[in-house]
C-alpha cells in the first residue's frame, strides 16, 4: 500500500477481502441459520445472562457501529438504498431464472445475510476504491 501524508492512499485486493470476511464475520457472528450465533446463544439463555454475554454482545455493537457508520459515511443514504435495489433485484432475477426457489427460507437467510455483508463490507472499502476509479479524495484525507 502507498502513502500519501502519513494516510493510506491505495487498498489492495487483500484489503478489500479482509474487509468483506470482518464483515461476513460480523453478520454471521450475530445471526445465522445454523444456529451458532449470538442471538441463539442468548435467546437460548435468557434465564442466564452473564458477563461474557455482556461482553460479546457489546462486542458486536461496537463491530456493527464502525461498519454502519463507515458504510454510511462513505456509500450515503443514496448509496446504501442503490446498494439494496441492485441485491433485491439481483434476488428477484435468481427467483425469476429459478436459480433459487423462494420456498427455501434457509437458502434465503444466507444470500440475505452475504449480501448485507457486502454492502457493509464494501461501505468500509468504498472510499479507498472510489479515489483509485476516480483520483478524487474524500474531505476527510485532505490534510
Amino acid at each position: 500500500m502507498a502513502k500519501m501524508n502519513g494516510s493510506t492512499t491505495t487498498l489492495g485486493w487483500s484489503g478489500l477481502l479482509v474487509r468483506l470476511l470482518a464483515a461476513l464475520v460480523l453478520v454471521m457472528a450475530t445471526y445465522n441459520p445454523e444456529e451458532k450465533s449470538y442471538y441463539h446463544w442468548v435467546s437460548q439463555n435468557l434465564d442466564s445472562l452473564n458477563a461474557i454475554m455482556a461482553f460479546a454482545g457489546v462486542a458486536l455493537l461496537i463491530g456493527w457501529a464502525i461498519f454502519i457508520r463507515a458504510t454510511l459515511r462513505s456509500l450515503g443514504l443514496i448509496g446504501v438504498v442503490l446498494a439494496a435495489a441492485f441485491f433485491g433485484t439481483l434476488v428477484w432475477l435468481m427467483v425469476e431464472q429459478d436459480i433459487v426457489s423462494p420456498n427455501n427460507i434457509r437458502a434465503f437467510t444466507y444470500i440475505i445475510l452475504v449480501m448485507v455483508s457486502l454492502v457493509i463490507g464494501m461501505g468500509m472499502s468504498w472510499s479507498f476504491i472510489r479515489r483509485r476509479m476516480t483520483g478524487q479524495l474524500d474531505v476527510d484525507d485532505v490534510d
